[in-house]
């Protein structure tokens, strides 16, 4: 377990040095394949919320299924190492562990927005009397795209049927009151609060234990969207009683472009029949799945795998075996949020120790308040500063119009790099 939060931060290289020194988690970084710039030094990577970096070891975890096929043909699927017919079964319980979950709510499959639309199918039933979603704003906008096309399929108007909630005039982050103040004003028309773990845009970590007791206390469905959350915050979804939520795999999960998705859905409903669902062949029980024509009707396998359409992409899903270990090896979320909470707050304390009119952290400052990231409004030339950051090799993103996002990873990123990437913005300055 890293140690908790220093006393206090120094702006002396030092300090950063000694941090690195002390931190338990420094050998994980040695099992990242780390980019290099046009000069040959490593790059300092600061956007594992976008795309994660590649564990060395996943080449040979995919090479083998490369191989298993090449050997084995259609046998693969019982005789590979590890056999293709149960493979998603392989990463339930490590991924139960990094969402808090039982093994039997979850799945990993498809991409986020496909999952939220299957689930969506079984949880956002809506009546004329109940029929609104209410999400943050700004949300990630592929939620948007989905949870407007849903609203329309039912029948409903989205200008109508979706509420946002709003940061208050002048702020960036929502206030938890004002969530809750939304829920209770109009709960008896909301169906289902969908809103994100962590802020795509902001950085914001949004109490979803809170946003779930008030809205099931009104009779509303939760889903969270834990793009920005999975691999980046400790999550207990099984406890806090969550309805249904959906992950990328990209970003902190560092399983590849596009990697498989993950989904959870709580026992309470992954163990019920009878809830409606686009139904296909492998989320039926396993025991009669190949019995194939003889079996017209779908008995859904009372587990989040029933939420399952087809037969999983092998190669696609083995790279999560290689991230999932290094996850488990390193202690879990908890040591990893120890050193995220140490990394962030670093960069903080320097970007403060700047302090500047040129730019404004929009990210809240308190710790249970954000993930790894920060957001930086730039208040001139946004793109150019960016631009400046590129060429001396310190990888960020640009979120128009004037956002820079840096997200230091506990599993790859050091207290070096964070000094460096400060001493670099103060040079800009």
């Amino acid at each position: 377990m890293a140690s908790s939060l220093p006393d206090s931060y120094s702006a002396d290289q030092e300090f950063a040095r000694q941090q690195d020194r002390e931190d338990p988690l420094r050998p994980f970084r040695d099992r990242f394949h780390i980019p290099l710039g046009a000069d040959g030094t490593p790059l300092i990577y600061f956007v594992g919320n976008s795309l994660g970096l590649m564990p060395k070891a996943t080449r040979q975890i995919v090479d083998q299924e490369l191989d298993d096929w090449a050997r084995l043909g259609v046998d693969g699927h019982f005789d590979a190492a590890t056999p293709w017919y149960s493979y998603h079964e392989t990463l339930r319980e490590p991924a139960a562990r990094l969402v808090g979950a039982q093994p039997n709510e979850i799945v990993c499959m498809n991409s986020l927005t496909v999952n939220l639309h299957l689930l969506m199918a079984t949880f956002y039933r809506p009546t004329k009397a109940r029929r609104k979603i209410l999400m943050e704003d700004p949300a990630f906008p592929s939620d948007t795209y989905a949870i407007k096309s849903q609203i329309a399929h039912h029948g409903f108007d989205p200008d109508d049927s979706l509420l946002l909630a709003k940061p208050r005039e002048g702020e960036h982050a929502l206030r938890a009151e004002d969530i809750e103040a939304s829920i209770e004003k109009n709960g008896d028309e909301i169906a289902l609060v969908l809103f994100a773990g962590v802020n795509f845009f902001t950085g914001q970590l949004f109490d979803i234990a809170q946003i779930t007791v008030a809205a099931q206390k009104r009779g509303c469905t939760v889903g969270i969207d834990l793009a920005h959350a999975a691999g980046n915050v400790p999550l207990a979804l099984h406890d806090w009683n969550v309805d249904f939520a959906v992950w990328c795999s990209y970003k902190y999960l560092n399983s590849g472009p596009g990697a498989v998705a993950g989904a959870f859905v709580h026992e309470r409903h992954a163990t019920n029949r009878e809830l409606p669902r686009l139904a296909g062949w492998w989320g039926n029980d396993p025991a009669t799945r190949f019995r194939m024509q003889l079996e017209p009707v779908f008995v859904p396998v009372l587990s989040a795998d029933s939420w399952q359409l087809s037969n999983p992409p092998i190669l696609a899903l083995a790279p999560l075996r290689a991230s999932f270990a290094i996850f488990d090896e390193a202690g879990g979320m908890e040591a990893l949020r120890a050193k995220s909470l140490q990394l962030t707050g670093y960069l903080q304390f320097l970007l403060d120790e700047i302090g500047s009119q040129r730019f404004t952290i929009i990210t809240p400052p308190a710790p249970n308040d954000h993930g790894a990231q920060l957001s930086i409004v730039v208040h001139e030339h946004p793109r150019e500063l960016f631009e400046k950051l590129e060429a001396a090799g310190v990888k960020t993103d640009f979120r128009e119009p004037n956002v820079i996002r840096v997200a230091p990873a506990p599993l790859y990123n050091t207290f070096g790099e964070v000094w460096r990437f400060a001493q670099i913005l103060r040079g800009h300055h």
